[in-house]
């Protein structure tokens, strides 16, 4: 078993949405990062089991869906990297 390890860039996704939803409920904001955290944690264990990133199409390059929100991974070796964290309705591209 590997780490989980967050990017910085991902953990400033999280960061900005919570804040938005901290705008109607504080309450809500910290379960919903909360919740987060506990699906991403659950890679450690089961890398493999979101969905490959349809845009990249890369094995090591998955997705696991918490709401409306797309948690983005690369697995390298034994390691998780949660890479972004954005909203499914974004039109979102990879930077290659």
């Amino acid at each position: 078993m590997g780490k989980i390890i967050w990017a910085p860039s991902a953990l400033q996704d999280v960061d900005s949405i919570a804040e938005y939803i901290a705008r109607d409920s504080v309450d809500r904001a910290a379960l919903f990062v909360v919740r987060l955290i506990e699906i991403a944690d659950r890679l450690q264990n089961f890398p493999f089991s979101g969905r490959v990133i349809p845009e990249i199409g890369d094995e090591s390059c998955r997705e696991i869906i918490y709401g409306a929100y797309r948690i983005m991974y690369r697995i390298d070796k034994s390691d998780v990297w949660i890479t972004g964290v954005v909203h499914g309705a974004r039109n979102w591209a990879p930077d290659l």
